[in-house]
């Protein structure tokens, strides 16, 4: 069989027609190319993927999420959340008194309660939560440090709770200055921080930026504060940080960071997960503080760490507090997870303690 005779090899067309090959040398070029039906697949796939790909962005132009500040997705999610927040407040004692606090950036929620008579001249401890969580995360802590003096406790600026942001908190520097207004708006001349997880930070940030009413930072697991986030935190966190994703992932992941204690049950972890389900955040993601500006910090400061923290290698955050705090004392206990103030309340109010009597 000559090669000429193989070129002319036809392929039957769906109606019985004669049509030049697939994969053949078509009729009329001499020079061998592959012509016709080939390459008019590859027009109709780059239209496709084409269409596909306007499609996708006109979606996301009309969907997409234009607010500039923090906010519940709907009247629905927002009630879905207060009724969690609500259950986890009723863990919490009575308050002497319910502020609203007007900033520049929105109104901030407080609750005052009262210590021993014989402590009003100190100054109060101001409780700072972890991120999509509210005051009532705090619950455990609350006798311990109720019995060394009064407590502030709030729900952050820009977090699921009851503060309200209406203006962008654009920088580090806009989170600290909300905060100072709160401070600002409080009698006292100074108070005691006490951070928790984005609470730690939301702290140091403050005495890095805005210290005038700092007496001392309390730092219970902070992250991003002397080192960053773990790899694995990272890529568990990026499947729940859409609010569509199962609740079973949710609670996986808050178990996760608990140690593997269950969740389901738990007022406070039900509040955290709704918040992470319910809440749209429009602020900046805590950078690390840098190692200059934690050596520049003048008030004293206490760390604590959870030997078992999945957010960071807490050895490495404690060598970092060791070396750059001028006024720092650092504790890890072994085995705690990232859930270190409802693991050892009792432990944590001794500490506190004996850090401030120090």
């Amino acid at each position: 069989m000559s090669t000429r005779r193989t070129a002319e090899v036809t392929t039957d067309a769906p109606d019985g027609r004669a049509e030049p090959g697939r994969g053949t040398q078509a009729a009329g070029d001499p020079r061998g190319r592959r012509t016709g039906r080939p390459r008019s697949r590859w027009r109709r796939a780059l239209q496709v993927v084409a269409a596909t790909v306007t499609a996708a962005t006109l979606a996301w132009l009309v969907l997409r999420d234009t607010s500039p500040v923090g906010h519940f997705d709907s009247a629905g999610d927002k009630d879905r959340y207060l009724a969690a927040y609500d259950e986890a407040m009723r863990e919490m004692p009575a308050p002497e008194r319910v502020l609203d606090v007007r900033t520049g950036y929105g109104i901030v929620r407080v609750y005052r309660y009262a210590g021993p008579a014989a402590a009003t001249d100190r100054e109060p401890f101001l409780l700072l939560p972890g991120t999509r969580s509210g005051a009532p995360v705090f619950a455990d802590n609350m006798p311990g440090l109720l019995a060394q003096r009064s407590v502030y406790a709030l729900d952050l600026l820009g977090e699921p709770g009851m503060s309200v942001q209406d203006r962008p908190i654009e920088s580090h520097a806009d989170q600290a200055r909300w905060l100072h207004e709160v401070l600002l708006a409080l009698p006292e001349p100074a108070f005691h921080l006490i951070g928790l997880s984005i609470g730690g930070w939301t702290a140091a940030n403050l005495a890095v930026h805005e210290p005038e009413k700092v007496a001392s930072l309390i730092l219970v697991e902070p992250v991003q504060t002397f080192t960053g986030l773990s790899l694995e935190l990272m890529l568990r966190s990026l499947p729940v940080s859409v609010s569509w994703s199962p609740k079973s992932w949710r609670d996986g992941f808050n178990s996760w960071t608990a140690g593997g204690a269950p969740v389901e049950d738990v007022p406070v972890a039900r509040m955290i997960e709704a918040g992470m389900s319910t809440y749209t955040m429009k602020q900046p993601q805590p950078s690390l503080i840098a190692p200059e500006r934690l050596r520049a910090l003048e008030m004293p400061v206490l760390a604590i760490l959870a030997g078992n923290s999945p957010m960071h290698d807490s050895f490495a955050a404690a060598r970092t507090a060791r070396e750059n705090l001028r006024h720092g004392t650092v504790h890890v206990y072994p085995g705690a997870s990232h859930a270190i103030n409802g693991e050892h309340p009792h432990r944590i109010a001794t500490d506190i303690a004996n850090f401030l009597a120090g």
